[in-house]
């Protein structure tokens, strides 16, 4: 197990999803964002199903990181409740990990 985390958030519109990401990456909270294209969601929200057209973004961090990290998408997103889940990196490429550390620590 690697101290590495990939964090998935989705926003309502493209834009917002460039903005949260340049935000994540400048605050060095993450090394990198992806951002996939429009996907459909279909999820319960205040008793009544909802689709909508979102964006995914895969972040990618530390554990260390994670509370600040999600206290920033938290005060920079659109939605009242954005998802921020993370899942631990189990193992990964060793130059790409100490990418991430080098990256995170300047």
């Amino acid at each position: 197990m690697t101290d590495k985390i990939v964090v998935f958030t989705t926003c309502g519109s493209e834009e917002e999803a460039h903005q949260l990401a340049t935000i994540l990456v400048e605050k060095r909270l993450a090394v990198c964002v992806n951002i996939t294209a429009p996907l459909s969601s279909v999820y319960r929200w205040k008793g009544v199903v909802e689709r909508a057209r979102e964006w995914l973004l895969i972040v990618k961090s530390r554990q260390d990181r994670f509370e600040e990290l999600r206290l920033a998408i938290e005060a920079a997103h659109s939605y009242e409740t954005p998802e921020v889940l993370a899942l631990p990196v189990v193992e990964g490429s060793p130059s790409y990990l100490a990418w991430v550390d080098a990256e995170m620590a300047q």
